[in-house]
């Protein structure tokens, strides 16, 4: 909000017209006008006046301006957690309560210390916990409106685990909305509500859900730093990524097919003949256990679209067409005889 705006909504507050204003200021009504308009700014030495006239602080006055750093708001939480922990719940909050006013735009702030005294009330014994509600959930309700979408999120998060906790489950899920379709976060949190509302198989099946697109996401980072570590030609940290690909096979319980195929690109830029035979060969005895992640009870809630006989077999011809890769696998010309 600029300054000639806050000077307009706070004159406004206190039915006081410009000219009135502007006589109470000693100057003329056509400088406030131009102030609320944003076609001037007031003299410096009028900053306090306008301030105690309107009944605010020369903090709220120029509010535009106090975009608070990263190092002031964590210095400012740092003392607020520290009043927390020495004084009464109700001082500290009062005190937390007059520092939001002094920098009233600063969204970062106004979340952060509403999830300080969130927090801390629940982790204290303090009288009437729920006396508190109202203001810290108009902090997270002004944290909505940010146009940054990390604190709208942070913001909705909080809600969302507020009204859980009453167990206002249709309320909780309006918060929702400010989460992707895609978002993990959201898939999380409709688990809890299926869960909490007693739809079991709903609240199972999405988590299962959240839990494959988990290990497809995690596998994709470990090939992505794999490759990177190809790049340096560090084999130490390859090896490391390859082995932390096939623990993650295992313990998603994806199958051997995709632990030999984790394996097997290494082997053959190391050249390890024996070691590539084996993992080809494991593939291609694999290939109709493929989808052997279908039958895991990690799973058993989610439907997959099983594949015909035919997808088996081309896979596995178009394995042994890979596999006779002169470029990639000449090396083992003398024992291709070997993969049939």
């Amino acid at each position: 909000m600029q300054v000639g705006e806050v000077i307009r909504k706070y004159r406004k507050s206190k039915n006081m017209t410009q000219e009135e204003m502007a006589r109470r200021l000693g100057i003329t009504a056509p400088a406030v006008n131009k102030w609320e308009h944003g076609n001037s700014l007031p003299d410096i030495t009028l900053l306090m006046p306008i301030a105690r006239l309107l009944g605010i602080s020369t903090d709220e006055l120029l509010s535009y301006q106090q975009e608070l750093t990263t190092e002031k708001i964590g210095e400012i939480l740092k003392r607020a957690t520290t009043m927390l922990e020495e004084m009464p719940y109700q001082d500290a909050f009062a005190w937390a309560k007059e520092k939001l006013e002094e920098y009233p735009n600063c969204e970062s702030l106004i979340l952060q210390m509403a999830v300080l005294l969130d927090a801390e009330r629940t982790i204290q014994e303090i009288p009437d916990p729920e006396t508190y509600d109202a203001y810290i959930n108009s902090c997270y309700v002004r944290a909505l409106q940010s146009k940054d979408e990390k604190i709208r999120k942070g913001a909705a998060d909080s809600l969302f685990h507020f009204y859980m906790k009453k167990r206002e489950y249709e309320k909780a899920g309006e918060y929702l909305n400010y989460f992707s379709e895609q978002d993990p976060a959201r898939k999380e949190k409709e688990a809890q509500l299926y869960s909490e509302t007693g739809q079991i198989e709903e609240a199972y099946k999405t988590y299962e859900h959240l839990l494959f697109s988990e290990y497809q996401r995690v596998n994709g980072i470990f090939h992505g730093m794999y490759l990177l570590a190809l790049k340096l030609e560090d084999l130490k940290m390859a090896h490391l990524l390859v082995d932390k690909q096939v623990e993650l096979v295992k313990c998603f319980e994806m199958g051997k097919y995709y632990e030999a195929a984790s394996r097997l690109e290494l082997a053959t830029i190391e050249k390890k003949e024996d070691q590539v035979i084996a993992l080809m060969k494991e593939m291609l005895a694999g290939v109709s256990l493929i989808n052997s992640f279908y039958e895991s009870p990690l799973y058993r809630h989610m439907e997959f679209k099983k594949p015909g006989e035919k997808f088996f077999e081309e896979l596995r011809k178009n394995l042994l067409k890979c596999f006779r890769d002169e470029e990639t696998y000449g090396f083992l010309k003398s024992r291709l005889e070997e993969i049939q």
